[in-house]
């Protein structure tokens, strides 16, 4: 077997892109998308059908509820594909805004079920700041499940799942990437600052026997991915996709719920402002949360200057 098939002995697979075409070969149960990689596919001549087609429908619409359909579009061609989930991101520049998230979700799955999609099949994505997780709390009592993603601390997982969230998004190479840049370092295998981030969320999830799931994400390299073998999901970009299917080195599993139900990690308690000050101290965490928030607020204000464009056209 090729490494995709060997990972697929102990992890769910799911694809993150926003090109739904070059998923099918690789056959995730779920995939993932982002305001970023909506903008990038837009952008190929494949799927400006799909954008045009939003635009045109719903003109006496906003542009910011054209999106909504265009992100749902792009959640229902996506749906037809795999047999699982899709997740959809609300606006980053909700990050902040409890109810104006909750407002989101809400609106993101009536779309999907006027299409007649199960809420189940939907993940609502949404940044894992304070006010995301509250949101994401609400949505959950909702049955509006949710993926809480630019995480990079164990208080953010933490917070996310004592409010009983669906499943969370570490991210591996994010985290990396900054540590490499602090400490001019290259780091592999299990010295890698962003696996240990997942394989530290994953043991306490499992220790404490919390439901939320885990799915390491932002990966930058195939080691990072077979180093987590065993985790819960792993959302995967097509190229890295093809370069596991182009290897047959073995796997083997990485992470196991007997082995984080040993471990010593200990349990947090976690009010509002020791979550703030938890994620003030992780310089990591409070820099790479704030630039991801920031660079998908960037692409969706771009994603809104290209419809606009093309209702004056």
């Amino acid at each position: 077997m090729n490494q995709l098939e060997q990972l697929k002995q102990f992890t769910t697979i799911v694809a993150d892109t926003g090109d739904f075409q070059s998923m099918q070969a690789y056959t995730p149960r779920d995939a993932t998308t982002n305001p970023s990689l909506i903008l990038k596919a837009v952008q190929k001549d494949a799927y400006k059908p799909l954008l045009e087609r939003a635009v045109r429908d719903h003109a006496a619409l906003s542009t910011e509820a054209i999106i909504d359909r265009l992100l749902v579009g792009f959640g229902l061609e996506i749906l037809k594909i795999i047999p699982g989930r899709v997740s959809t991101e609300t606006d980053a520049r909700l990050s902040f805004d409890t109810e104006g998230t909750i407002a989101k979700g809400r609106a993101l799955i009536a779309l999907y079920e006027a299409a007649g999609i199960a809420r189940d099949r939907v993940l609502i994505k949404i940044a894992s700041t304070w006010e995301g997780i509250r949101a994401a709390e609400v949505l959950e009592r909702e049955a509006i499940h949710c993926n809480l993603t630019l995480l990079f601390s164990l208080p953010q997982a933490i917070a996310c799942a004592d409010a009983g969230v669906q499943l969370v998004s570490p991210f591996v190479g994010r985290i990396y990437d900054w540590y490499k840049k602090a400490n001019n370092t290259e780091y592999s295998g299990a010295d890698d600052p962003g696996v240990q981030s997942v394989k530290r969320i994953y043991s306490y999830y499992r220790k404490f026997g919390y439901a939320t799931e885990v799915m390491g994400a932002s990966f930058r390299n195939t080691s990072q991915i077979v180093e987590l073998a065993g985790c819960d999901l792993l959302t995967v970009s097509p190229d890295l996709l093809q370069q596991l299917t182009e290897s047959d080195a073995p796997v083997a599993r990485k992470l196991d719920p007997q082995a984080a139900h040993d471990s010593p990690i200990e349990k947090l308690t976690l009010d509002q402002k020791r979550f703030r000050l938890m994620l003030n101290d992780d310089a990591m965490a409070t820099e790479k949360l704030a630039e991801g928030i920031r660079a998908f607020s960037v692409d969706s204000v771009k994603l809104e200057g290209i419809i606009d464009g093309l209702r004056k056209a």
